[in-house]
């Protein structure tokens, strides 16, 4: 490989290391000439050997340093004095976004050219044909001497810390993943489930699409209360199992990080509306879709018969079983409404529990309180009745035969389960 001039395209390597040193023999056999610097590794065959950074970039076109992240500005202050006049350095280590600006910041002290290069994939077994990323003034002259060597690079409109950037992003998935699958194997392997939870992997990791992220990121946000909880007893499984459980703890922090965060249900509003309008529901909201939060109230209305609900949505309810009440204030539903609600606690099922069968005695008495949060409830009066969670409210007045619950009202049969969304 040869210069405009003719001259011999010259590289110098500095690290030579795994993936230095794959490289530096890709660029050999390619017809440039290699100089090599690595205190800790003799140089290898064909490749000239040098005693430090400024005497690799001697007469070098092109410096690439493979070093190390921590390494790298103490080896660009070294070997800028060797650098000629029109020699370009480009910095292959993974780096900060910050600590490839400073190398840039170095580059235009020194006035030489810079590149941030990312490389996106491992080096061994691709070489210098490892997929790169490459930003900074001077990424395209970067891609205009190794692309004709065999190099796969895509230049990046922008300052040097842009690729750099692109690659830690990735590498937080990526390496965020694979450190799960290492510490959930490594207790399934102490449990003797090493192998089914394999499979399961597997199969999810195969199953995977476009339409994972949305579900993930939706899941994980309407959830977080409740696997905060879930990742709290995995990590205490795993500490009984001998298992550092450094990935369920962060899990466990970051679920609770989002369980404190605003407008949990935003994500689903329009579907809810959706459901709702499809069996006939008029949906009426306090505020605009855009502002809906916890605490919000979401009435439904059949506007045949102008039968309102009023439904308190609180940030951690989403599944049966959580915490949903009829507004007291309200009062109770008549019972000769009840299959008139069918259709609309359906439609509401898919982010809230619904009312359970009503269950024998006085359930409630007239604008009580309901249960709090925390499913608390509290005596109401001297007769010492109570509401219950999940029953249904009946009006004390409304029988006109007493406070007992009239055996022909047959309630338990109005009124069903559903499970939520998946």
């Amino acid at each position: 490989m040869v210069n405009p001039d003719g001259r011999t395209l010259v590289i110098a390597v500095l690290g030579l290391g795994e993936a230095g040193s794959v490289i530096a023999r890709d660029l050999l056999a390619a017809g440039a000439g290699v100089r090599g610097y690595d205190p800790a590794v003799v140089a290898g065959p064909g490749i000239t050997d040098t005693r430090g950074e400024a005497e690799a970039a001697q007469g070098a076109d092109l410096v690439l340093s493979v070093n190390s992240a921590k390494a790298a500005v103490d080896a660009f202050r070294a070997g800028l004095p060797g650098l000629g006049p029109d020699a370009l350095w480009a910095d292959l280590n993974t780096a900060s976004p910050g600590l490839k600006r400073e190398l840039a910041g170095i580059a235009e002290t020194g006035g030489a050219p810079f590149a941030d290069v990312a490389m996106m994939a491992p080096v061994p077994g691709r070489g210098l044909r490892v997929p790169m990323l490459a930003s900074g003034d001077g990424a395209e002259r970067y891609a205009g001497l190794l692309a004709p060597l065999g190099a796969d690079i895509e230049v990046l409109a922008g300052p040097a810390g842009l690729a750099a950037s692109k690659k830690l992003l990735r590498s937080v998935f990526y390496k965020g993943m694979a450190a799960a699958i290492v510490e959930a194997l490594e207790a399934a392997r102490a449990t003797g489930d090493e192998q089914w939870l394999r499979e399961h992997i597997a199969a999810e990791l195969a199953s995977a699409d476009a339409r994972s992220v949305e579900r993930i990121v939706d899941g994980t946000a309407r959830h977080a209360l409740r696997r905060a909880a879930e990742m709290e007893a995995a990590a205490d499984m795993l500490t009984e199992l001998g298992v550092r459980p450094v990935m369920a703890d962060a899990s466990r922090v970051l679920h609770e990080r989002l369980s404190g965060t605003p407008n949990p249900l935003r994500q689903r509003r329009e579907r809810l509306g959706q459901r709702l309008e499809g069996v006939g529901v008029r949906v009426i909201r306090e505020v605009h879709d855009d502002q809906v939060d916890a605490e919000v109230t979401v009435g439904g209305r059949r506007c045949d018969h102008g039968l309102q609900v009023p439904v308190g949505l609180h940030a951690d309810v989403d599944r049966a079983g959580d915490l949903v009440h009829v507004a007291p204030e309200g009062g109770a539903v008549p019972g000769e409404h009840l299959l008139q609600l069918k259709p609309l606690l359906r439609a509401l099922g898919d982010g809230v529990p619904l009312l359970g069968p009503a269950r024998h005695g006085t359930q409630r008495a007239l604008l009580s309180a309901a249960a709090d949060r925390d499913r608390r409830v509290r005596l109401l009066h001297r007769l010492r009745f109570a509401p219950g969670l999940g029953e249904l409210d009946v009006l004390a007045s409304e029988g006109g035969r007493g406070l007992a619950q009239q055996p022909d009202d047959r309630l338990d049969a109005l009124v069903e389960t559903v499970e939520p969304l998946p």
